[in-house]
Formats: structure tokens, sequence, C-alpha cells
């Protein structure tokens, strides 16, 4: 059974009597409506903002901020916090320039200059060795997922400033003689006229969606954030789902990174400063709880259209970035207000006369405890 099977079994949009809740609907689509909102507001300001050639530049954007949501979504779902994925997708980025600019072998009087697949798959691999230490700090030593990762936030960002010596990697277009061509593929290509960038976020969000709907690991997942202790005397691996779950959100760092990197055309150790706030804020505006146990990937990708759309629309109408920042916080405080009030809603004791919900089956209980999902 997936996670949608332990879900509450009324519908959360009705009153307990089949009538329709339009405050509950408003508050269950509210990233939805937002993005509608967003769009209607800037195209009367800028008749070039709801263009196609416009809306497949942003949703480029919203990549990067996409990719970084999902990944920080893992940890949230299981009331932890990354706060080092903006300095990993940094890290990320000038290994990437690192590699493609050759590898010294020094004693062997060699210079490697691997293909970008096989750069690729290296900065996939530091940016899930980050997540490791991150993941192992956090479930066998118990350190507080916030002050382990703040910690990785300035340990990964003082590493990439000594690999470069505060330099920036330039002309990573590399050598079709070297064989290590094609990082502008990533940044520039489209397919079906669609934006790389954009289907690598969408792959990973496939991926993830069905891993955490329809595979153990999600039901484990879900369970941690819900109950850990609840999932853990019920068999669940919690400090190997903390683990994971770090891991995967160094990866997805890395792919932003390689995406930036590749948009940018060129590596730079403060790549991605604060981007661990964007990240955070993409996974609340998309409807999930801090507290963890609650959220999906579909919330968390309008989550990333709202912030790239949002901050997109901003730069069109010449408003200035001190008040893209106000704009944004604004946007962040009212998403955090709106889950608040949606929880007390979801846990808001029946009215006489409501309709008693049908009790959750037993036995996907005992398999999920309190574990929650709304998609």
């Amino acid at each position: 059974m997936s996670n949608e099977g332990v879900m509450a079994k009324t519908d959360s949009s009705t009153d307990g009597r089949g009538r329709i809740d339009f405050l509950a609907l408003l508050l269950e689509g509210r990233a939805f409506f937002g993005l509608v909102a967003i769009i209607i507001v800037f195209s009367f300001l800028s008749p070039n903002y709801f263009t196609v050639d416009n809306l497949l530049t942003m949703t480029s954007h919203v990549a990067i901020f996409g990719l970084l949501g999902l990944g920080m979504l893992l940890v949230i779902l299981t009331g932890g916090i990354d706060l080092s994925v903006g300095s990993t997708l940094g890290l990320c980025g000038v290994m990437t320039g690192f590699f493609i600019h050759g590898i010294d072998l020094g004693p062997l009087g060699y210079t490697a200059y691997p293909s970008i697949w096989v750069v690729g798959l290296l900065v996939c691999g530091v940016g899930a060795l980050v997540g490791l230490v991150n993941g192992v700090l956090v479930a066998y030593f118990k350190v507080p997922s916030f002050v382990a990762t703040l910690g990785a936030l300035y340990a990964v960002r003082g590493i990439a400033l000594l690999i470069t010596n505060g330099l920036t990697y330039n002309n990573l277009g590399g050598s079709e003689k070297l064989g290590n061509t094609g990082l502008d593929w990533l940044g520039f290509n489209r397919l079906l006229d669609i934006p790389v960038g954009v289907i690598i976020m969408a792959v990973v969000a496939i991926v993830l969606s069905i891993t955490l709907n329809r595979t153990a690991f999600g039901r484990w997942l879900y369970a941690t954030g819900g109950n850990a202790r609840a999932a853990r005397l019920s068999g669940v691996p919690t400090q190997f789902v903390t683990v994971m779950v770090f891991v995967l959100s160094g990866v997805c760092a890395a792919i932003a990174g390689l995406v930036l990197t590749s948009q940018l055309t060129s590596a730079g150790p403060t790549a991605g400063t604060t981007y661990e706030l964007t990240a955070i804020a993409t996974v609340v505006i998309g409807g999930a709880a801090l507290a963890g146990g609650i959220g999906n990937v579909r919330g968390t990708l309008l989550g990333a259209f709202v912030i790239g759309f949002l901050s997109d629309g901003l730069v069109i109408v010449g408003v200035s970035n001190y008040w893209q920042m106000v704009f944004t916080g604004v946007v962040i405080v009212l998403a955090v207000l709106l889950n608040s009030i949606d929880t007390k809603k979801r846990r808001r004791p029946a009215k006489a006369g409501d309709k008693p919900s049908k009790p959750a089956d037993s036995a996907s209980d005992a398999k999920t405890p309190t574990a929650t999902q709304t998609s």
C-alpha cells in the first residue's frame, strides 16, 4: 500500500456532511492559487512576462530551486533541516570546474581529463559525501540537524574557497581533443523546446515521488517524521532513513550545482550563497510541515515555481533587490502562517452532527505509524 493509503479517510475539503469547505480548498491549493495570482499580476504589469520564451527562461531558473527543494523536502519530512545545501551546490560547482580543467596526477606526470558524464558522477559523489557526513552526525552522534548542517555550511564553503583560492573557474567548455566537452548542454540545450535543466528536475521529481508513494523507504520516511520513536519500535530503521535523506539531499544539491555552473559558464566558490534559505522556503510554501511527516513532491515543485516566478517577475518590472528580499520574506511568513492554520484545521475536533470518519485500516497503521501525506 502506498502512503496515500494511510491518509485520513475523510476529504479535508469537505465539512464532514458532504458540503464543500471553500476555506479548506483554498488552504490545500494555496501554492497553486498563489502561482496563478503571480502570473496574472505580472502579466498585467509587463507584456513580456507571459510569453513562451520568458516562461521557458523562468522555468530554467526554477530548476535550481526545485532540485534543492526536492532534496530539502526529504530531510524536512523526517523532522530535520539541511542548511548546507547552498554550500554543497557551490562546492560541487567548483569541483565541476576542477575536474574539467584536468586532474593532475602528480607523480605519474599525467593530467586526466574525464568526460562530462564522469565529471557528473564524481560531482554527485562529492554531494553524497557531504550528505553522508551530515547524516552520520545526526543519526549516530545525535547532533541536532540544525547544528550539524550549520557547521557543514561553513566547512564546505571554506573547502570551496581553499580549492580555488577565492578565484573562479572560467572556460568550462572543455576541448573536443581532450574529450571533456558538453557541460553547456545542461544549461543551454533544449529537448522538445524544454530546457534540459527543467527535464532533469522533472525526472528527479518523478523518481522521488515514486519513492515516497510506492516504496517501503517512503513509508519509513513518513513514519520517521510523524513519530520517530513509534517508527523505531515498529521496526523502521530510522537511523538508516536519516542518513539516506541527507545523502539524497547532497546529491540533489550536486545536480543543481552542475546545472547552475552550466548556466553561468563559470564556477565560483560563492555560488549558492543563501540558497539553503530559498530551498527551505520552497518546501514550506509547498505545504510541508517543518516538524516533519507532512509534505509532498507536487507541493514542493509548486513552491519552487512560486519563488522563481515571483523573483523573475520582480526583476522584469524593475523592482530593486532590496524590495525583492522584502517581498520574498513576506511570502515565506505568509506560507508558514497558512501552514499553521491548515494544521490546526486538520486537528480541529469534529462538530456535533458531523459524520464520524471511517477508522483507518489497522494493518496500514501498524506498518506506518502517524505517517501523513497530502498528495
